[in-house]
């Protein structure tokens, strides 16, 4: 019988119970520890997320202290997004395996000084993000890379959510917490999207963004050049009701349309038209589950630190972009 991964969750707001349901779900999971920075909330999460969970997790508010006793595997990354870079550092210092929630850190210079530190620590490093484990995205992927559907000329692409409202007075919307707003935040879903299927290094970004009196931005127009030559315009906006996502990706002999968010669809075009029934080999997967395979050995993760990499270098422009009102390009790194 295969030992089960035994995993703790740093971190417990509202997507740690995403987490302990994915890892609840899975057979290969024991979750033995959870983390946070108050007792009574900590216990609070396992009472409402792990009520029905066969073992008790052990309750910590120190997580040296969760490593060094609960003997884990692997840790799931679910604080806010600033403390992302510490607490990566940290826990493969422990010797873990890391599942990090988007976005892996809000700094480049962070990302390049933790890919080295995933290099050196040898352990399993992964960002949860939602589409790169779909079918779909691997389908649009490959498309991609075997030209398909011919060359990949332009993106485009919105994310709307009523972001200000719903995270008003959360950390969310404290730039010392968050990093940034909702560009940074939900945006970093559809952003990502948009980068892991390109696979290419950034050029150059130009980027508007309003804050509609807000500490953080809330709606944002971003024009980006990658070093492949692809291009691509995407709009994120935080306060618009309701929750919406497009992208399309535009070739010289078809097109493919997909939900950013989480691949709930799409639409596939040639040049004879819509391919009606395009075969999309695979079955939808979570970024948990993912995780979980690759420390198994039975499957590649989806995700590593190079996405985190190319990710927060966007980011970093898109915000010099908008302080200095002229394009910009990522910052240089050892």
């Amino acid at each position: 019988m295969r030992k089960k991964i035994r995993v703790g969750i740093l971190g417990c707001g509202g997507m740690a119970g995403a987490h302990a349901m994915r890892f609840k779900a899975n057979p290969n999971v024991r979750i033995v520890a959870l983390c946070g920075v108050a007792e009574e909330r900590v216990k609070a999460f396992a009472d409402r997320a792990l009520a029905d969970y066969r073992l008790a997790p052990a309750i910590y508010t120190d997580p040296a202290r969760m490593y060094k006793e609960s003997k884990l595997d692997a840790v799931a990354i679910v604080t806010p997004h600033t403390l992302h870079f510490k607490e990566g550092i940290h826990a493969l210092d422990a010797g873990l395996h890391v599942l990090m929630e988007k976005p892996m850190v809000t700094d480049s210079g962070h990302a390049h000084a933790l890919a080295r530190k995933v290099k050196k620590a040898g352990k399993i490093f992964m960002i949860a993000y939602n589409t790169p484990c779909s079918p779909e995205f691997f389908f649009l992927r490959e498309a991609i890379r075997q030209k398909t559907y011919g060359n990949l000329e332009m993106v485009v692409g919105y994310l709307s959510q009523d972001w200000m409202r719903r995270t008003k007075g959360s950390w969310r919307q404290d730039p010392k917490r968050s990093g940034g707003g909702q560009a940074y935040d939900s945006g970093a879903h559809l952003l990502n999207s948009l980068c892991w299927s390109v696979e290419s290094d950034i050029a150059e970004v130009f980027a508007f963004m309003d804050n509609h009196g807000a500490k953080v931005d809330i709606n944002s127009t971003i024009n980006v050049k990658f070093a492949n030559g692809v291009t691509a315009a995407i709009a994120v906006s935080g306060n618009s009701p309701g929750h919406g996502t497009f992208m399309a990706f535009m070739f010289d002999n078809g097109r493919i349309e997909i939900d950013g968010w989480d691949a709930s669809w799409m639409n596939v075009f040639d040049r004879a038209g819509r391919v009606k029934y395009p075969v999309v080999p695979g079955k939808p997967q979570t970024p948990n589950d993912n995780f979980i395979d690759a420390i198994l050995g039975r499957a590649e993760p989806r995700t590593t630190v190079r996405n985190g990499i190319i990710h927060s270098e966007l980011m970093d422009a898109i915000y010099e972009s908008v302080r200095t009102g002229k394009p910009a390009r990522p910052r240089k790194h050892p």
